[in-house]
């Protein structure tokens, strides 16, 4: 059925069930699902558990288009990283980073820019235990449990504040995570915003159901009827709502789009039904 002898497979499989039995110690539900363990689900990855392979099930008998999302979430990251090194902004502090797979920042990142300086945070044990296992020979990588909703915590953790420059420009990044965060976001980025010095960038896609086209708003909404039960409920908002997550930052050409469609429209890949957009910390007078 697969490449490889059972005996390939045997160390990988003892390797994983380790990494779940350290994990249950520090106390994680692997009854409840949650989005970082469901979306390294639909991007291939193997640190997920059964319950949330179960709540895919029915995000994708709700949307069957759901892996297809989030290749494309990943994609418009990778496209992100690299327009923001050609700017020379080399330095990432990754929020709800969830958990490590292929094509994440750093491998783009250090790739292109062995000095640049990556933050991940994210407050889903699995995808922090992960990270730091993953990342641990990585001088340019730095793994912090943090929940993004409290700015101070988060910018003054040693994992952030000791590895990052905030003299220099940062790019902030929010990709596939805002919506399944019902707070005062707005609130919450000007706190980040403020951290920031001219020249940082703000980065983030939110998905959405505020669209034309009937058939894929009915899919986004979908979607989030598919994610109801799990640890981690989506929470939709329209475009305004999402628009005012980059209030204070100079909106970078082509504004707020389609994932796909970002930085160049891409007429030959169909809408996800979110939104993105970069921002600029613009020069202070």
């Amino acid at each position: 059925m697969g490449e490889g002898s059972d005996d390939e497979a045997a160390p990988r499989v003892g390797t994983h069930l380790a990494s779940m039995m350290t994990l249950s110690e520090v106390g994680i539900d692997f009854d409840r699902a949650n989005a970082a363990r469901i979306y390294d689900f639909f991007l291939g990855g193997a640190h997920n558990f059964a319950s949330d392979r179960a709540q895919a099930a029915k995000i994708v008998a709700a949307n069957p288009d759901m892996p297809r999302v989030c290749r494309l979430n990943r994609d418009y990251l990778g496209r992100v990283v690299r327009w923001c090194l050609a700017q020379g902004v080399d330095q990432f502090l990754d929020l709800g980073s969830g958990v490590p797979t292929v094509g994440n920042v750093h491998e783009i990142a250090l790739r292109q820019r062995p000095g640049a300086r990556v933050a991940y945070v994210d407050f889903e044990p699995v995808a922090v235990h992960h990270a730091r296992q993953i990342t641990a020979e990585l001088d340019g990588v730095s793994v912090t449990q943090g929940d993004l909703r409290q700015p101070e915590v988060v910018l003054n953790d040693p994992g952030v504040a000791g590895h990052l420059d905030f003299d220099r420009p940062v790019a902030v990044l929010a990709v596939a995570v805002l919506h399944f965060i019902d707070d005062d976001l707005p609130a919450i980025f000007r706190r980040y915003r403020d951290a920031l010095c001219p020249g940082s960038v703000l980065a983030l896609n939110h998905g959405s159901a505020d669209h034309d086209d009937p058939v894929l708003a009915e899919s986004v909404r979908a979607t989030e009827r598919g994610y109801r039960g799990s640890a981690t409920p989506v929470v939709l908002r329209d475009r305004a709502q999402i628009r005012a997550l980059l209030d204070g930052f100079e909106l970078v050409p082509p504004g707020l789009v389609d994932p796909v469609d970002w930085p160049v429209p891409n007429p030959d890949a169909d809408p996800i039904g979110a939104y993105a957009a970069v921002g600029r910390v613009p020069d202070r007078e």
